[in-house]
């Protein structure tokens, strides 16, 4: 009789779970084919409305480019939802950026899995104009992705890494900065200085500090310097004392002048028990609700050295500060509080759902518009 009862409760929790891993996978299905619908109505329209307006590009091209940040902050607010949807939600730490969303600035991200990305994603929406202000850094590989023709379009850079292809890389960033940074009105750049994910570089730059008498990083790698250092040199003033300063002098399209970088905003992304979210668990779902840490730290940019060895020192500095931020964090489960205070205190980052709701409800009405327009013409042409 005993046996038998154990039996019946152990083939009750065979099947509960069972029905658990079967509601898993049923979710990450129905996320999966959402997700690819939401992409296949959300890119081509973006693109085919950018086509459309066209001349208003030769004819004004501040109000396009204005228009298109309003279309590009909507598709990365898509990209949000999914996440946010599955209860992976973000909680800020450290100095509040959003007084300062409208100035020049440059940000540096520690890099950890693709799922940095997303969560750059969501939490600078409620930045003001940050999100169709800004340009991204990314790896070369991002262009071969579904959003990398969103990107091309926004003009973001891909940058290739690797020692064969740094120098011409850098020429081309030079370039593209020249190009489109201020003809397109951005305000803040983004890049990952470790060039890559913490997986791959930690033992390497672990090697390349212990040969130099470097601190040994666990949670963060070295940073690279030729990027950071060329957006300097590019985006700022050098002063006399070796700092950058905040004039630039050059003018936008409209003729007013720039002020150039004005801050150097330094970003600590940490997950819970070190677990990096990837982009995979944003599409699927299958990790439980969790909540990413965000914190952050404002440097006014004279304080910013230019030159490539007190450049060098100050931006090591920083990265082992973020080692430190994250040991804290790892250890206590919240960052430290800042100088001078007793207390962190953290702030939730919200999304508003009716919003949400609305730009992908457009997003889907916009790819019905498109899609009997263009079957209208491709009836009258054949």
């Amino acid at each position: 009789m005993l046996i038998n009862w154990t039996v019946g409760i152990r083939m009750a929790q065979l099947l509960d779970g069972a029905g658990k891993l079967g509601w898993v996978l049923l979710k990450s299905v129905l996320r999966f084919v959402f997700m690819f619908l939401n992409n296949c109505v959300a890119i081509p329209s973006y693109c085919l409305y950018l086509l459309l307006l066209q001349p208003l590009r030769l004819w004004d091209s501040s109000t396009f480019w204005h228009i298109e940040g309003i279309m590009f902050k909507w598709l990365l607010a898509m990209v949000a939802s999914w996440g946010w949807v599955a209860g992976y939600t973000v909680t800020e730490w450290g100095d509040d950026v959003r007084h300062i969303s409208e100035e020049e600035a440059m940000v540096i991200v520690n890099h950890q899995s693709t799922g940095d990305v997303c969560t750059l994603m969501m939490c600078l929406q409620d930045k003001g104009t940050v999100v169709r202000k800004m340009m991204w850094l990314m790896d070369h590989v991002f262009k071969y992705t579904n959003f990398g023709l969103v990107s091309l379009i926004h003009g973001d850079f891909f940058i290739r890494q690797g020692k064969a292809h740094r120098d011409k890389q850098l020429v081309y960033l030079k370039d593209h900065l020249d190009k489109c940074y201020y003809s397109r009105d951005r305000k803040w750049i983004v890049l990952f200085p470790e060039g890559g994910f913490l997986r791959k570089r930690r033992e390497t730059s672990q090697l390349f500090a212990k040969k130099n008498s470097l601190p040994h990083l666990t949670h963060v790698t070295l940073p690279r310097l030729g990027a950071t250092h060329l957006i300097l040199k590019t985006l700022s003033t050098p002063l006399e004392n070796g700092s950058v300063g905040s004039e630039t002098g050059t003018a936008n399209q409209t003729g007013n002048k720039r002020k150039g970088l004005q801050w150097v905003i330094d970003v600590t992304i940490a997950y819970p028990k070190a677990r990096p979210m990837d982009i995979q668990t944003w599409i699927f779902g299958y990790r439980p609700p969790t909540v990413t840490h965000v914190h952050y730290r404002m440097y006014p940019i004279k304080e910013v050295p230019l030159e490539m060895e007190p450049l060098t020192d100050w931006l090591y500095q920083r990265f082992v500060e973020k080692e430190d931020l994250l040991t804290h964090f790892y250890d206590t489960g919240s960052f430290p509080p800042p100088e001078g205070q007793k207390e962190a205190v953290s702030r939730q980052m919200t999304l508003d759902p009716v919003w949400l709701c609305v730009i992908q409800s457009f997003a889907f009405a916009s790819g019905y518009l498109w899609y009997n327009i263009l079957q209208y013409l491709y009836c009258c042409l054949f």
